[in-house]
């Protein structure tokens, strides 16, 4: 009898598997979603370069069967831009946690959007810094318990599709661990697309962050999501609000303008020309 293969091992490294992420974490259901995605677009994988930073999700790039890089605390979207304009044919994805790209990574996240370079950037958002030891972060919820906010969070947290909006991405979407189709299909649209694409995923962390907030399992809070998310494509980005009674996902830009590369280039172009003519 012949060895029965995994449909999309192609794109993952055996060596690996199966993973270290905890019981309930969603961590999984993504890397599910995007090398589901990289199969059905017949994405040549060596074309393809996966870029983490540190923190759970981080091992993700060690996962996928492409050239990857697991780079420094908050600096995956400076290596993804290094990356991409050494190589533009590269198709170049940050895959990355909350922490990791709007804490420490904040400043590299608003000027590449800014700047519209073409890489494509996944957030996992599971409200806390999950992999070392459930601290707040800049993506906790007011009064959410974690173990530097013993009485409640009493920071205000950022509207990650808002600021990706705000600072220029071309592609935002936000989806839950809950909606694999749809983050499917946003991951494809985003791959597809020339410029600073973001998706954020809502993700479930039970064993840190859930337990200290009334949902200790993976089941609470996948209910959770599926009980107070809403759909609402294309509305303002800055009222796209998540509370314990809504959590608004959808896509909220998809727009077309140049890329930093294409710029470079044509600069280059020009300025060649004008050396050549004296």
């Amino acid at each position: 009898m012949s060895e029965e293969l995994h449909p999309l091992e192609n794109f993952l490294r055996k060596g690996v598997i199966p993973h270290i992420w905890c019981e309930g974490c969603g961590n999984g259901i993504i890397l599910n979603c995007f090398v589901r995605a990289l199969n059905e677009l017949n994405a040549d994988i060596n074309k393809v370069v996966v870029v983490s930073g540190i923190g759970c999700i981080g091992r993700l790039s060690g996962y996928t069967n492409t050239d990857s890089y697991h780079t420094t605390h908050g600096r995956p979207i400076a290596f993804a831009t290094g990356v991409k304009l050494a190589n533009p044919e590269l198709k170049v994805v940050v895959i990355s946690g909350d922490g990791d790209l709007f804490a420490i990574g904040g400043n590299h996240f608003i000027h590449a959007a800014r700047r519209n370079i073409d890489i494509q950037v996944i957030c996992a958002n599971n409200f806390n810094y999950g992999m070392t030891g459930g601290q707040h972060g800049p993506t906790t919820p007011l009064e959410a318990w974690t173990t530097t906010t013993p009485y409640g969070n009493i920071e205000h947290s950022f509207n990650l599709v808002h600021l990706a909006a705000a600072s220029g991405a071309v592609y935002v979407a936000r989806w839950t661990s809950l909606h694999v189709r749809r983050l499917t299909e946003s991951i494809k649209k985003a791959l597809k697309k020339e410029g600073f694409s973001f998706i954020e995923v809502i993700s479930p962390c039970p064993e840190i962050y859930g337990r200290r907030n009334k949902m200790p399992t993976g089941i609470d809070m996948m209910n959770w999501f599926k009980k107070a998310s809403e759909i609402q494509n294309y509305s303002d980005p800055a009222k796209a609000e998540i509370s314990p009674e809504k959590i608004v996902v959808g896509e909220f830009v998809d727009i077309e303008k140049p890329t930093y590369g294409h710029l470079v280039r044509e600069m280059t172009s020009k300025v060649q020309k004008r050396m050549k003519e004296g």
